[in-house]
């Protein structure tokens, strides 16, 4: 028993390991090849250790002191507002509240001619909270079935939709990279935008599949949720944080958000598999189950009309013909 108990350590201490191994290669603020160089050394020191030290404590306590170092130099890597950002996360959308009236401001309302290739706009917007009827959810699949990009999109009785894409803030020199998400290369990032820009950016020039679902949800409820990204909007103006892959991402931040106004507690593996987010939702009754899974699914994809309403300006209005009610 006290064999396997060591086994079973050790591995989790390996694994440890190879986890700040790959955080040194990633974040290590020194010239190539430096980082690598790093990484390695402290790979191998660490294989050493567990290898060939003996009484078997002691290994454990030479590579906890490493860790602790590694810690200390972690707690130092600071997220920021004051970068050299790309053009379309230059500013953070932040807002304020008077009584049901929300001024909204650095709205992204990008016109593209493809996607790197646009005229940028960032405005200022009013929304009336009293007017919410709902809010709609989209998924945009880029590569794999198991993963999509989620995207809130709140309604109103009058007036534009108003989107709000949790993403990754990245330099101007920097792109995408999904394991670099999990190493604190990313500020978290909430963008505010017009659906023609965040929407149509995914349908028609990324060529992503989207998804758009009417979320079975009330007013009341569409609006708290609402005024809760507001808090985390203006906080993260005031004090930004890390993106991290696993744990603070597009999806887990809207449970989060969730859970603040008393809903979607119950964990579920497809928060993380976020391609099958929607299935989770059907099954929770947060679609319309009127009709079968599949058929919602499928009355949800709107490139096609997305591509066709291209340059018209009542896009939003064009992508929902079609969809099932929410309720």
């Amino acid at each position: 028993m006290r064999t396997a108990g060591r086994v079973i350590l050790g591995f989790a201490l390996a694994a440890v390991a190879v986890w700040w191994s790959l955080a040194l290669a990633f974040r290590l603020a020194l010239p190539a090849p430096w980082p690598t160089v790093a990484a390695l050394g402290w790979a191998t020191l660490a294989a050493s250790v567990l290898l060939a030290v003996r009484p078997f404590w002691r290994a454990g306590a030479i590579l906890l002191v490493g860790l602790a170092g590694l810690g200390l130099w972690w707690s130092g890597i600071r997220p920021s507002n004051d970068r050299d950002w790309a053009p379309e996360y230059a500013h953070v959308a932040w807002g304020e509240l008077d009584g049901d009236r929300l001024v909204l401001h650095n709205v992204r309302n990008f016109d593209y001619q493809s996607e790197t290739a646009f005229v940028p706009r960032w405005e200022t917007r009013t929304y009336d909270l009293g007017e919410i009827t709902g809010v709609d959810l989209f998924l945009s699949y880029w590569g794999s079935p198991a993963i999509a990009h989620t995207i809130m999109s709140w309604q109103f009785a009058t007036g534009p939709p108003l989107a709000i894409s949790i993403e990754t803030r990245r330099e101007r020199h920097e792109t995408y990279s999904a394991v670099r998400g999990f190493f604190r290369q990313f500020e978290i990032f909430y963008v505010a935008a017009d659906e023609r820009d965040v929407i149509r950016l995914r349908t028609n020039y990324r060529n992503e599949d989207v998804y758009l679902y009417r979320l079975a949800v009330e007013p009341a409820t569409a609006r708290a949720l609402l005024l809760d990204y507001l808090r985390t909007m203006n906080a993260l103006r005031e004090r930004p944080a890390w993106y991290n892959a696993f744990s603070q991402n597009c999806t887990t931040a809207i449970r989060t958000h969730a859970i603040a106004i008393g809903g979607m507690r119950r964990p579920d593996w497809r928060l993380l598999a976020t391609g099958y987010v929607d299935r989770m939702l059907y099954e929770r009754g947060r679609l319309n189950t009127a009709l079968p899974f599949e058929r919602v699914k499928a009355a949800g994809h709107i490139n096609a009309r997305a591509r066709v309403s291209d340059h018209d300006t009542i896009f939003s209005v064009r992508i929902r013909e079609g969809i099932p009610p929410g309720r």
